[in-house]
């Protein structure tokens, strides 16, 4: 195999007709001509210039354009193409977006709930800059496994890491190790064909649920258990996910929270949703939110409505539609208030989860800095099945890049790595695993805002490179064959003709080895 490094070996401008000299390394293609053969303009309007590079063994001679800027963007969901979309503002840029799955979109394919297809829209602007001649999709390439951030930044003028939050945060208490317990993320990848998530065999045999958290993902979660499976039909959630819901004897859900009604972290939408879930009613507390009224007439808005709508759900009487609709629930979801797991309760014989022992808490503090603290008291509270939605965290992509362990995300100044000029960072790998789409969107522009105001200040470095050209000369020498968008609309004309036969806007295919293969890789 090949070094894993390489370096300019010189250059000579020779004009891109004159053949090279005899004995020379063959000339691999330039980046517009390989992506789009009809991009004349672009061709003529840009002196090219030939470049020798060496990796390893091998000296190549590769064709690039001499004014090009060379990104490379790492992770190809939300933040990774919101990246390029800003990045290609600049007439020059070449933007080329590295992906470890076969298939583009990230979370909003793996991570947006099957029942909600409004939300994956957003895969429509994403498939236009895709189709930019001056953007490409490589996926099936692991930075990190299959090319270093180091020969990236070689090969680059600059590199953007943005490839999200892909671990959850561990409960840390004893008996989470147990059968019947896995995150709402594992489950989240499961219901939508997360390649990785594809074997996960969560039991629904018991009938009830415990959901550790009250976050968006959390209620999503509770949704798609408490969901008749007839709804989810002419969904895209995978063929193997359906068919396990349909057995499913799940009754009850709990969601679990250390703090009050003021604290929880989902927002109205997705409450709103919950509340008007069909076959399925709410167990709220009115307890919980005695004196509550008057605490929220000085929060936010936002809070507020959110605060109110749980309010009325808790002690109003539901009228005559909301009754006749909850009278044949034979399902129901509550929220938990006040209570911190301290443990996962094995079954008799050990073997699996059978309940959470939960202390009863209290809060202490006003505002952001409301804490909750234990009284003391215990209670347990059984269940079947045990998911921990306690957020996401990144993880480490390569030893060249630094990492903060502790809060999981990349030293960062407004998108620029720490200590490493040229390497920059957007979305939840850059701020942590928080807010919407919209968030990111606004966040990664930032970032490609930073990246061209360092561009104009001539502080990336100049001279060509050779972008995607010497990268894919070291994935071949590698045995690494990368899937590029048209091979990916290969793959999504294939799941939506599997879908049309059950009435599925498409059938997702979770099995990588299986898109090589109708790919002919």
């Amino acid at each position: 195999m090949a070094s894993r490094c390489w370096r300019w070996w010189g250059w000579s401008a020779w004009p891109r007709t004159r053949p090279p000299p005899a004995g020379s390394t063959p000339t691999f293609g330039g980046s517009d001509e390989v992506r789009d053969p009809n991009a004349t303009a672009l061709r003529n309007k840009r002196r090219r210039m030939q470049v020798r590079v060496k990796l390893g063994r091998f000296q190549l001679l590769l064709d690039i354009q001499e004014k090009t800027l060379q990104i490379c963007v790492v992770g190809s969901g939300p933040a990774g193409f919101y990246t390029a979309q800003h990045l290609l503002k600049h007439p020059q840029a070449h933007v080329d977006i590295y992906e470890k799955q076969p298939v583009p979109f990230g979370l909003v394919r793996f991570g947006v709930a099957p029942d909600h297809p409004e939300v994956k829209n957003v895969i429509n602007t994403f498939t236009q800059t895709a189709h930019s001649g001056r953007c490409a999709f490589w996926g099936n390439v692991e930075v990190g496994r299959d090319v270093t951030v180091p020969e990236l930044r070689e090969a680059y003028h600059a590199v953007v890491l943005s490839y999200g939050a892909e671990d959850h945060r561990a409960l840390e208490i004893p008996g989470e190790e147990l059968p019947g317990v896995c995150s709402a993320r594992a489950f989240v990848g499961w219901y939508n064909g997360l390649p990785e998530n594809r074997e996960l065999e969560p039991d629904l045999s018991g009938d009830t649920a415990v959901i550790l958290g009250q976050g968006n993902v959390a209620l999503d979660v509770a949704r798609i258990l408490l969901t008749p499976p007839e709804h989810l039909e002419r969904t895209d959630i995978t063929k193997a996910a359906l068919g396990v819901l349909r057995q499913s004897r799940v009754k009850t859900v709990w969601l679990v929270g250390r703090r009050g009604p003021l604290q929880v972290a989902f927002t109205i939408k997705e409450l709103r949703e919950m509340i008007q879930l069909p076959g399925a009613r709410p167990i709220l507390d009115p307890a919980d939110f005695l004196g509550l009224q008057d605490k929220i007439k000085e929060v936010p808005r936002p809070r507020k409505r959110l605060t109110e709508l749980l309010l009325r759900a808790a002690t109003e009487k539901p009228g005559p539609e909301q009754a006749a609709r909850r009278a044949p629930a034979s399902r129901a979801w509550g929220l938990r208030f006040f209570r911190s797991p301290q443990q996962v309760l094995p079954s008799p014989d050990g073997r699996r989860a059978a309940g959470v022992r939960l202390a009863v808490t209290r809060l202490e503090g006003v505002g952001e800095a409301t804490r909750a603290v234990p009284t003391g008291d215990m209670e347990d509270l059984p269940c079947g099945l045990v998911l921990s939605s306690v957020g996401f965290k990144s993880r480490p992509v390569d030893p060249s890049v630094p990492f903060d362990s502790k809060l999981g995300v990349i030293p960062n100044v407004e998108g620029r790595v720490m200590d490493v000029p040229g390497l920059y960072c957007s979305g939840w790998v850059k701020r942590g695993p928080t807010g919407v789409i919209a968030t990111t969107m606004t966040d990664s522009f930032l970032t490609g805002q930073m990246l061209l105001q360092d561009l104009k200040a001539g502080l990336l470095p100049s001279g060509p490179r050779p972008g995607y050209a010497a990268i894919q000369a070291l994935l071949s020498s590698r045995g690494v064959r990368p899937v590029s968008f048209s091979d990916w609309e290969k793959l999504d004309a294939e799941e939506v003709a599997r879908g049309q036969g059950t009435g599925k806007p498409r059938e997702k295919l979770v099995d990588p080895q299986e898109m090589l293969r109708l790919l002919g890789h």
